[in-house]
């Protein structure tokens, strides 16, 4: 628990900060999820992987890892993969379908932006609870299939980070 009254679900709160992690391989495919409650208003959502962090002082990168973990079975320190904090924080208002996860009067969430680049042979496993279906897209591809802004963004960073 994050120490906050747990509303009426029995849940406790979402903390406002999550992670968002950006899987790659080195030639720029970019891994999507469709998440299985689509965009919350029945429409399709295709994202990276994210989550907020479970408690308030988790560290970003450790929480990046658990969530590429819980979504995509894949384990960042497996030989091949790197995890890099890409230093980029994004501020913004929380969707209002799911405003009733977080505490009332919070409505806004930090997300800080990870790459994780992967073998091309890495085996994905998805979570049946958050993801229905996965794909491999060329970066630029990927980026217009994003429904969050702030994911589509992200992605339009890789070349940078391909290079490295």
């Amino acid at each position: 628990m994050n120490g906050m009254n747990a509303p009426c679900h029995g849940l406790p709160y979402k903390i406002p900060q999550s992670v968002l992690v950006v899987i790659y391989t080195a030639t720029g495919q970019v891994l999507l999820l469709q998440r299985t409650q689509g965009d919350g208003l029945g429409g399709v959502f295709w994202q990276s992987v994210t989550g907020s962090k479970e408690v308030q002082d988790e560290a970003w990168h450790q929480a990046a890892a658990r969530e590429v973990w819980e979504e995509t079975g894949i384990d960042v320190q497996a030989p091949g993969c790197q995890l890099q904090d890409w230093e980029l924080e994004n501020r913004y208002p929380i969707y209002p379908q799911w405003l009733h996860r977080y505490a009332p009067g919070v409505c806004m969430n930090t997300e800080r932006v990870f790459g994780l680049r992967v073998p091309s042979y890495v085996e994905v496993t998805l979570n049946p609870q958050e993801h229905t279906a996965f794909a491999w897209h060329a970066w630029r591809e990927a980026a217009d299939r994003c429904y969050a802004p702030s994911n589509a963004e992200a992605i339009l960073h890789l070349p940078a980070f391909l290079s490295a």
